[in-house]
């Protein structure tokens, strides 16, 4: 562990020995389902809740990223339901919930009361509040804009502070692929062949070594994958791919309001994240006392990647 402002702690092959000292996860079949719909603006969500028998601490609300991926490939985290309720839902535009192909309703300000609705309905009156990659952003907005009244911490993973930032930070890594493929990928876009196989399988590439690093990748990452290709919501409010974001949230920047969210915070990324370390420093330095988490030889889907050290770390955290 470093003592520089604020704790880094690098998870390599130390993770295990941290993990060690986390709670023993319960069986999933000890963890029981419960699903519903939450009416909120523009349409009907999905949300399901995940508890043990006497999971009595502080709900942990889960926001997904894309924005559409929907909940799938944050199922790793319903591990986290042995000892509190872990609450799920899929944001209006993908997956089990409404997908209306109104493009005025996929803005950062209906999200943030969407969110707010699904909190009231489900009583969520204290809770930990969870946001990854896109659904850190949402975090972020929700907390400056709402205010964190009942929100006892705040875990980021994948974390953008601007998304000019994350963007540019995703270019330099397109153009650090190997065998000239960021180049390629580049005259491709020039070229308007972005339909073309290769250029396919340039975006594949990028994915495979920044996004998702298992091979194969699991049911759940590929059912997210799927959501995003069918989803009015990343077509609307990111774009085409992951690096190349054109659509409502191109301009999102919080970076100089970073400093009023005052919450017991953990940050964690990838040795390999689509989003860069500099996204994560932007906001370990801005948020007072907060804790950054990189996970050795994993990228983006961290949860994924290594699901028992990071459900493990998580535990550490909120107990």
């Amino acid at each position: 562990m470093l003592n520089v402002d604020r704790r880094a702690l690098f998870l390599g092959v130390a993770a295990a020995s941290l993990a060690a000292c986390a709670p023993t996860a319960t069986a999933p079949g000890d963890i029981k389902e419960e699903t519903g719909q939450v009416d909120v603006p523009g349409g009907k969500v999905w949300w399901m809740r995940a508890a043990a028998a006497g999971a009595k601490k502080t709900p942990l609300l889960v926001l997904h990223g894309g924005p559409g991926t929907g909940h799938n490939y944050l199922l790793p985290l319903k591990a986290l339901a042995d000892e509190r309720p872990v609450v799920f839902y899929d944001q209006l535009g993908c997956g089990k919930s409404d997908a209306p192909e109104d493009d005025s309703l996929y803005t950062i300000a209906r999200s943030v009361e969407e969110l707010a609705a699904v909190r009231k309905a489900l009583d969520l009156d204290k809770m930990i509040l969870y946001g990854h990659s896109w659904g850190s952003v949402l975090a972020i907005e929700y907390l400056i804009s709402k205010g964190s009244a009942g929100v006892e911490k705040l875990i980021l993973g994948g974390a953008i502070p601007s998304i000019p930032m994350a963007t540019a930070g995703m270019l330099r890594l397109v153009d650090a692929l190997p065998d000239g493929a960021g180049q390629r990928l580049h005259e491709l876009e020039a070229a308007g062949q972005t339909a073309s196989k290769e250029y396919q399988d340039l975006v594949g590439l990028f994915y495979k070594t920044h996004l998702c690093r298992t091979d194969p990748w699991s049911v759940d990452v590929n059912a997210s994958l799927e959501n995003l290709s069918k989803s009015p919501a990343y077509r609307v409010m990111n774009g085409p791919n992951e690096f190349t974001i054109v659509g409502a949230i191109k301009d999102w920047d919080r970076t100089a309001d970073l400093g009023q969210i005052e919450l017991p915070t953990l940050l964690t990324t990838g040795e390999y994240d689509e989003i860069t370390l500099d996204c994560h420093q932007t906001i370990q330095k801005a948020v007072k006392g907060s804790e950054l988490l990189i996970f050795g030889d994993c990228s983006h889907l961290t949860m994924n990647e290594k699901p028992e050290a990071y459900v493990k770390a998580l535990h550490g955290f909120m107990s």
